[in-house]
Formats: structure tokens, C-alpha cells, sequence
């Protein structure tokens, strides 16, 4: 077993942990399979925690591991405080804990609050109880418009289509229709509701007295709806955009903000620095902010530098933006290249149009240049983790793997495949199980024979784990020697950021006085003689010049 990786300054106590920790995303089903059924689980995590101690990282979120019919990948729950028995058991979940905390990592998990999966108890007796019914009181339920038959205003689905399911009545006649602001399977459950607050306020005390180390809070603004539900006003067609709506009334209310002021209260009581990161698609850095408020949330991820196209005053501008609207309320930022719900940055960047759309749903266009798209990667990884803030790494990500575009129709499982009419490929292609080792599928994500539940492609036998170990020039390399020197410099923890005018399309910055990032997103070489000693570059440094789409770390001591 590996020991706990060393302090850091963070771990000293100088600040929160989780104000400049590097947290690794672990979709369950895709990390590691440890019974070969083909889906990974927490005994595949268990074994695999040693890559990510040597990897560098300070904690792990971990995707929803809770019972559910897995509509939608797990992010459909039928029961919050038990495991599913795919992924494992609740004390398997006690002994992951233990066994992380042994070796110095913290534990974040995932929290579903504004929906359940239709299969929950609580929404099969709202069913079965029918129209007027207390049990229905917990969800979304209204009539129809005009004769019933049209859903109660004009509220879209994320993934697409509208918000509104109407279901069968018991005695079998077509009656009320129930909101669902994502898959018809998710119904959105009713937060004016004292009898959600108080059981949703009992799962999050379950988890924490089990001892996680912080909770991420799955698709907050949805939580809260205006009252009367009034329509939207949404054209024919219109697709759905959270991140671009302003006084939308099913998304952004207010009111969401108490519900999180009722956990942080919560959490609070426990001590020990538990954090909340708050997943939060909204317009601008600005509105985020309010998720981050003293008596909120601690973090929330930013995906306005997510989906920052490859372009220095692109990228410039969203990290001033992000800086100056948390100062106000004294938050830290955070800095995500990648998700599960995202286009994987190595083929985005690879294109010519390199922003990323809303939750992956981008168009199938020109095959991306790889090689273009695996340098600028390495560059960003470099420029992310030199900002300052916390990182998610999502996993995959430090083995550089592209976006798997070519999955066969048959294999996909996102609901917005089906729910487009087959014309959104959807979030599949950046959920292909890992690589871990081998010449060909599985790549030791599961035991020998297993088939993955989606298919790994055959090229990627050069970027499994044990191939870049033994390649100096590796991906996987240059994130953990990146994460190693974070670690020990103490300027990535302690000191602002402060830009250089170095030049068009080039990104340059201090951390006090030690510590200088160049980036170069120019088409040409930019000189380095002046900015110090080389510690680490995400590719080759020509003499005294650094290449386009390459980044560089340097110590001015």
C-alpha cells in the first residue's frame, strides 16, 4: 500500500484544503471493473487508488453510486442512502472511504436533490395515489392546458424536448402531467415541500456521518422553480441553454439559494472542513458567484473556462471575469478542462471551431487534428493548474484520451440520443472505460474476457497507464510531474496572480515572485531568455524559444 503523499501547504493548514485542491473526477462505470461484468465499480476503485496517489491529486468525486434503474448513467436515484448493487455495497462505499483516507486522499460524493428516478418510492405512491393525492405533493404534478392534453406551459427538457410527462391515471384515463427538467425517468421533485426538505436533509447527514469529506451538488439552479410555474416564453424549437437565460423561471430562482443555505448550516454543525462544490450552469461568473456566497456553497465548477475556446484574450478574459466576480464574496475558483458531461478537450481543441458546446451536444463536423488537439491539451494542463483556485481532473484526462466519436448507434445509452431522434450523439464518447494496461480490450479495466460496457477503441493500447508509465514524454507523465511541483511550490497555494503583456496570443503570468506560466497560443515561437529557469514545459522547448501551442513553467528565484 502506498503512504499518504506529502503535505502540502494546503494540507499544513495554511488554507482550506479544498481552496486549491486538484480533485479527480471517478465516473464509477467507466474507472475500473472488478467482477467483469463489463461496468466499474467500487471494487475496481478500491484498486486502482494507488494510480491516483502517484498521480498527485488531493481528493476523488465520485459519480452517483446509488440504487437506480440507470436511465441516466445513475443520476436517476431510487434510493439515496443505499449503493447499487452494480457498483457495490454500503460497506464496500465504508471501506473505499477508509482505504483513501489511509493514503492522504479526501472523498467527495455526488448528490442528486433535484430529482429522483421514477422508480423511487416516492414516486411510484404519487402515481398510484393519484390526482389531489398528498403523495403527489412531493413532485411537479399539474393539469394540462386547455382540454388537458397539452403540457402545463412551455418548459424544455435538458435533453430535449419538453419538461412535461403526462401519465396514466389509476383508473387508467390520461390525467396530470409531471415536470421533469431532464429525462421523463428524472422527475424534478417539489423544494417548497417541508417533507423533501426535511428527507433530503436526512440523506445529506447520512453521508456525512458515514464521513465523506465534501458532497458535489448535481444541477442546483433546477431546484427551484418561480411560483405558478409560468411559461417561458421559450420560440418553437428552442433547445435548452441555462448558461445563456436570465430570469428564466425554471432555472436560477432564487429561492435555490435557501436550499443551499439550509445545507451549509447543516454541513457546518459536522466541522472538519467539509466542502460543498456546486454544479451550477449559469450566465456569466457573475450569477455563479451568488452559489459562493459566505453562507453557501464553498466551490462551484466553472464552465465558462470550460468551454473558453483555444484563444488567449478568450481565455484571459473568462479568468478575469472569474477572479473579479469572486472576490466580492471571498470564494476560491475553480478551473475544469473536462467531464463527464463534456466533449473531451484533446478533440476540441483539435477543431477549428475549439469552444466547447453546452454538455457535449456539439455537431459531428471535420475529423479533429489529434496531434494539433493533444498539444494544446498539455499546454492547457499546464496553464489550468497553474491558476489560482482548485482543479478537477476528470479522469482520462492525464492519459490525454481523445473523444471516442465513432461508437456504434447500438452501444449508445445517453438519454438525449433518443430523446433528439438520433441526432444528438450525446455524452457517450467521453465515457469510454479507462485503459489500464494490455494490447487490446479490456486494457485491465476489467479482468480478462470482460466486455466494457461501451467499447474501447483498438488504438488505444498506446495510451494505457502502464504504456506511459514507461514513456518519459508521456501525457501521464507530464501530469504527474505537474501535480508533484504544485504540490511543493507553495506560490500555486499562497500568491495572486499577476499578468505580463508579453506579446499577442501569448498568456503570460506570475505567482509572487518565483514562479512565472508562459503560454503560447500563437501561431509562431515566442522567445523565453528573461523569464527564468526552465522547471517544466508541456513539449519540446527549441533552444531559447518556446513553440506554439506549448506551455512552460519557470522559477525566477
Amino acid at each position: 500500500m502506498r503512504r499518504a503523499a506529502p503535505s502540502s501547504p494546503v494540507a499544513a493548514g495554511l488554507r482550506p484544503w479544498w481552496a486549491t485542491a486538484v480533485v479527480y473526477e471517478v465516473y464509477l462505470r467507466s474507472f475500473a471493473d472488478s467482477d467483469g461484468d463489463g461496468v466499474g465499480d467500487i471494487g475496481g476503485l478500491r484498486s486502482r487508488l494507488d494510480h491516483l496517489v502517484d498521480l498527485g491529486v488531493d481528493a476523488i468525486w465520485v459519480t452517483p453510486w446509488y440504487r437506480s434503474p440507470m436511465a441516466d448513467g445513475g443520476y436517476d436515484v431510487s434510493d439515496h442512502c443505499d449503493i447499487d448493487p452494480l457498483f457495490g455495497t454500503l460497506q464496500e462505499a465504508d471501506a473505499l472511504l477508509a482505504e483513501a483516507h489511509e493514503r492522504g486522499l479526501r472523498l467527495v460524493v455526488d448528490l442528486v436533490a433535484n430529482h429522483t428516478s421514477c422508480e423511487h418510492p416516492w414516486f411510484r405512491a404519487a402515481l398510484a395515489a393519484g390526482r389531489g393525492s398528498a403523495e403527489r405533493e412531493r413532485y411537479l404534478f399539474r393539469d394540462g392546458r386547455g382540454d388537458g392534453s397539452e403540457p402545463p406551459n412551455d418548459w424544455i427538457s435538458a435533453f430535449g424536448g419538453s419538461a412535461w410527462t403526462r401519465v396514466r391515471e389509476p383508473d387508467g384515463v390520461a390525467g396530470q402531467w409531471y415536470l421533469h427538467t431532464f429525462a421523463p425517468e428524472q422527475p424534478d421533485l417539489d423544494w417548497t415541500h417541508a417533507g423533501v426538505q426535511d428527507d433530503m436533509d436526512a440523506v445529506l447527514r447520512f453521508w456525512l456521518d458515514r464521513g465523506v469529506d465534501g458532497v458535489r451538488v448535481d444541477a442546483a439552479p433546477a431546484m427551484a422553480k418561480a411560483p405558478g410555474l409560468p411559461s417561458a416564453g421559450h420560440l418553437p424549437g428552442a433547445a435548452f441553454d441555462s448558461g445563456g437565460w436570465v430570469d428564466s423561471p425554471q432555472w436560477d430562482v432564487e429561492a435555490v439559494h435557501d436550499i443551499l443555505r439550509r445545507w451549509r448550516r447543516t454541513a457546518d454543525a459536522y466541522g472538519g472542513d467539509r466542502v460543498f462544490v456546486v454544479e451550477a450552469v449559469v450566465k456569466g461568473p457573475e450569477r455563479l458567484s451568488r452559489y459562493v456566497r459566505p453562507d453557501e456553497m464553498h466551490t462551484a465548477f466553472n464552465f465558462d473556462y470550460l468551454r473558453s475556446p483555444w484563444d488567449a484574450t478568450a481565455v484571459r478574459a473568462v479568468v478575469d471575469r472569474t477572479l473579479a466576480a469572486l472576490a466580492p464574496v471571498a470564494a476560491p475558483a475553480t478551473w475544469v478542462l473536462s467531464s463527464h458531461d463534456e466533449t473531451r478537450h484533446v478533440t476540441r481543441f483539435g477543431r477549428a471551431d475549439t469552444a466547447a458546446a453546452t454538455m457535449g451536444f456539439d455537431e459531428l463536423s471535420a475529423p479533429a487534428d489529434l496531434d494539433l488537439g493533444g498539444r494544446r491539451a498539455r499546454a492547457a494542463a499546464l496553464l489550468t493548474l497553474a491558476l489560482p483556485g482548485g482543479t478537477y481532473v476528470y479522469q482520462g484526462e492525464e492519459l490525454g484520451l481523445p473523444e471516442v466519436e465513432d461508437l456504434p448507434d447500438e452501444v449508445r445509452q445517453d438519454p438525449t440520443w433518443e430523446r433528439s431522434g438520433r441526432t444528438a450523439r450525446g455524452r457517450d464518447g467521453c465515457r469510454v472505460p479507462l485503459p489500464w494496461s494490455g494490447a487490446r480490450p479490456p486494457f485491465g479495466f476489467g479482468p480478462d474476457g470482460t466486455t466494457p460496457w461501451l467499447p474501447q477503441p483498438s488504438a488505444w493500447a498506446a495510451c494505457t497507464v502502464q504504456a506511459q508509465l514507461e514513456d518519459p514524454g508521456s501525457v501521464l507523465q507530464l501530469y504527474r510531474a505537474a501535480l508533484r511541483l504544485r504540490r511543493s511550490t507553495s506560490a500555486l497555494h499562497l500568491e495572486p496572480l499577476t499578468w505580463l503583456d508579453v506579446g499577442p496570443g501569448v498568456l503570460a503570468f506570475d505567482r509572487g515572485a518565483a514562479f512565472r506560466c508562459v503560454v503560447n497560443l500563437s501561431s509562431g515561437p515566442v522567445p523565453l531568455p528573461g523569464h527564468g529557469r526552465l522547471l517544466l514545459a508541456s513539449g519540446p522547448v527549441l533552444g531559447t524559444e518556446l513553440p506554439p501551442d506549448t506551455a512552460a513553467w519557470l522559477d525566477r528565484a
